[in-house]
């Protein structure tokens, strides 16, 4: 069986670790944010639930996508997403919304995410090219 960063490929999005890593972090992020003031949740919360959630979104789409191509794009923004997060999660702790242990958690995640993306971007490069060589 062929693997794909760490998944046998023809399994489902769920099985991806990376796609569940984004989910957690994400809903994590939900469940601090749903408690702050409100002028705190309708600036810098809604941007900072916004760009975590998009960073699994667009995991999910790029995986729902026919062509290679596409699905790499949609890592990138996957990618770009997770920078921003971190730019959001930077802003809260520096508005004393987060905890500086809390946003180094957060933060933690991200690191660890963002290599993830980067090598499934790369094995679906290599998926690509073993397909587009032997077609």
């Amino acid at each position: 069986m062929v693997e794909w960063v760490g998944v046998a490929i023809g399994k489902t999005l769920e099985d991806l670790r990376i796609y569940r890593a984004a989910e957690s972090l994400c809903d994590n992020i939900w469940h601090d944010v749903i408690d702050w003031e409100r002028f705190a949740r309708d600036t810098v919360g809604k941007q900072l639930v916004q760009s975590s959630d998009s960073i699994g979104a667009n995991i999910a789409e790029g995986y729902g996508r026919y062509h290679f191509r596409d699905d790499i794009r949609f890592l990138y923004y996957a990618r770009g997403s997770a920078k921003e997060t971190g730019f959001w999660l930077r802003r809260a702790q520096n508005r004393g919304l987060i905890e500086p242990k809390r946003c180094s958690g957060f933060i933690e995640g991200l690191t660890l995410l963002e290599p993830q993306l980067n090598a499934y971007i790369n094995s679906i490069r290599r998926k690509a090219n073993e397909t587009h060589v032997e077609n």
